[in-house]
């Protein structure tokens, strides 16, 4: 495995990270106490390493459009990992890990030969000023060093840093990792154990985290991350879970593909059942970051990015620190992300302008879920009473979804949406309850976040984890909007589960499957999301996968053609099913552009 940090290193560590937030979110919800009891950490953490992770992403697809035969550099790489966080700071302790993210990558940009590259962002402590500036140093000292400067500048971002907290996590990863001895996998194990043990002792260090019984929420969630990192280096997700059942307990961060299960139950029925008070009660104003509960202490949230030079920002920490509590200013070079709990939003916006120009505001109310965000007006209409949200992958699906009452999110090839999409698409349903249709195994975290937000904005929402567009097709196909809502989505969740999945497309590279080697160009019947079947003729692999699907039983087949294939090939498909399976039909339906070769469907 890698023990040098490259592009390719800090966009697997960004997947993984988003991957294990995406396992841990609930978990971190839950116990989020400190410093206000929102239940919105682990949201707000997934957001945060979701901009990162897709700005890293952008990168590397900007390289691949402009015909480039080299990947992007760890500068570029971890510039973008920088600024996407930045950008996309959620809560607290989002903005506090952008922060933290933001120091370890000013360490690896420096040590790419980067000229001052974010130099008059943080400064580095005693012992660790310019020692980066070399490109010489091997991958476990620029590790200690990217791991001692986010620690550091996580501090100087917080206007009162409490301990007991991801700040006090941070420390202690760094403190471990700077004893520890080896290569970038010694190191970054060292540091995510010190973490781990840290974490257990912050109930002792925060007394409202003792009186609750659970550990710091943010610092839990940057264990995580850590994880993700030892993963990342190792190829092994560590082996070590800290804490049993009560005080400590945390996700252990597993492997970077899920389990090809089959549709489990819908995302807890219990959760969107007690999502909040009736929408119709709640502000129609939209929020980008989960909202927050009423606890004591100020009565807003103000976050919002903002564009200004170090002095101004200096003066601007001053006024907020005067305003209110959990100050946290994080970023440089001219772009800020500013987070703070006032009494006064009003004033908080305005030491914002005063300060430079201040953009994508939010104010959130804790005390009635009240969220507004800066030029958006509230929705007037009347809400529906239940609405079908779904991500589909081509034109054709999408007007086919649509039909069927359906709001969707068209997924681009290589491009999957994002939670923000997500939660655009439920607020252009405007309906008191909505059912979510991801219909890709890789999207499940994603939307999960995406209900997340919207049940913070008073939508009963219910996530059904489909795997494939033609899983949504069974779900849809026993909707019945006048039932009750469990009812409503436990018969849809039935149908997709009961409804087996294939995909036919064109392998891009010699490789390993399960049903042998495969050739570029060859086509790849997969079922349930493994390679089952491999040939040469579309018609021929089809009627491959079909026979092995059928062979299990079924009623019903649904083919979604891609543009490319012609009407002859569902044809032979479909007398193909009448000659071999008896009592089985078929329904086909064009996916249009931007849809899969093929998508099979067995109820």
């Amino acid at each position: 495995m890698p023990q040098t940090p490259d592009a390719e290193v800090v966009r697997t560590w960004c997947g993984l990270a988003l991957r294990a937030l995406g396992k841990a979110r609930e978990e971190i919800d839950a116990i989020n106490v400190y410093p206000v009891a929102d239940g919105d950490t682990g949201t707000n953490l997934y957001l945060t390493v979701e901009s990162a992770a897709r700005a890293v992403e952008a990168v590397f697809a900007a390289h691949e459009a402009a015909g480039s035969t080299t990947r992007p550099s760890l500068a570029e790489a971890v510039r973008a990992l920088a600024h996407g966080a930045l950008i996309g700071a959620c809560g607290n302790s989002g903005t506090i890990l952008a922060q933290l993210l933001r120091g370890t990558s000013q360490v690896l940009a420096e040590a790419a030969g980067v000229e001052g590259a974010d130099s008059g962002a943080v400064h580095s402590g005693p012992g660790t000023e310019g020692a980066a500036g070399g490109a010489g140093l091997d991958g476990a000292v620029l590790l200690r060093l990217a791991l001692r400067r986010a620690a550091e500048s996580g501090y100087r971002a917080v206007a009162h840093p409490v301990e007991g907290t991801v700040l006090t996590v941070a420390t202690a990863a760094a403190d471990a990792a700077q004893g520890a001895a080896g290569d970038c996998t010694a190191v970054a194990t060292a540091a995510y154990e010190g973490a781990a043990a840290a974490l257990e002792s912050t109930p002792e260090q925060l007394a409202v985290l003792g009186r609750a019984g659970v550990v710091d929420a943010g610092g839990q969630g940057l264990v995580a991350v850590l994880g993700a990192l030892v993963q990342t280096l190792s190829g092994r997700a560590p082996a070590q879970s800290v804490g049993g059942a009560g005080i400590g307990q945390h996700a252990r961060v597993e492997g970077a593909r899920p389990e090809h299960a089959r549709v489990e139950h819908a995302e807890p029925l219990a959760a969107a059942a007690d999502a909040g008070p009736d929408p119709q009660d709640a502000a129609a104003g939209s929020v980008d970051c989960a909202g927050e509960a009423a606890g004591a202490g100020p009565a807003f949230e103000v976050i919002y990015l903002l564009e200004a030079d170090d002095a101004a920002v200096d003066r601007l920490r001053t006024r907020l620190d005067g305003l209110g509590d959990s100050l946290v200013v994080v970023g440089g070079d001219g772009l800020w992300n500013v987070h703070v709990h006032v009494d006064d939003a009003g004033a908080a916006v305005e030491a914002g302008v005063e300060a430079g120009r201040p953009y994508r505001i939010r104010i959130t109310h804790f005390g009635a879920q009240d969220a507004h965000s800066a030029g958006r007006p509230k929705q007037q209409r009347e809400r529906a009473q239940r609405a079908i949200v779904a991500v589909v992958p081509g034109e054709g699906l999408a007007e086919l979804y649509g039909e069927a009452g359906a709001t969707t999110v068209l997924a681009r090839p290589g491009e999957p949406p994002a939670s923000g999409e997500l939660v655009d698409a439920i607020r252009r349903a405007h309906a008191r309850e909505v059912v979510l249709l991801p219909n890709d195994p890789e999207l499940r975290y994603t939307a999960a976040a995406a209900a997340e937000q919207a049940r913070a904005e008073g939508v009963r929402v219910a996530l059904i984890p489909t795997r494939c567009a033609v899983q949504g097709i069974a779900a849809l196909a026993v909707h019945e909007p006048d039932r009750r809502f469990d009812e409503d989505v436990v018969g849809m969740t039935s149908a997709a589960g009961a409804t087996r999945y294939a995909e036919l497309a064109v392998a891009e590279r010699q490789s390993w499957t399960m049903a042998g080697i495969c050739q570029a160009g060859d086509l790849l019947g997969l079922i349930d999301g493994d390679v089952a079947v491999i040939g040469a003729d579309v018609t021929a692999t089809a009627a491959a996968v079909l026979d092995r699907m059928l062979s299990a039983g079924g009623e019903m087949v649904t083919l979604v053609l891609g543009d490319e294939v012609p009407e002859e090939v569902s044809d032979a498909l479909a007398e193909h099913v009448r000659e071999h399976h008896l009592a089985v039909d078929t329904v086909v339906y064009r996916g249009g552009r931007r849809s899969p070769l093929m998508l099979i469907g067995v109820e």
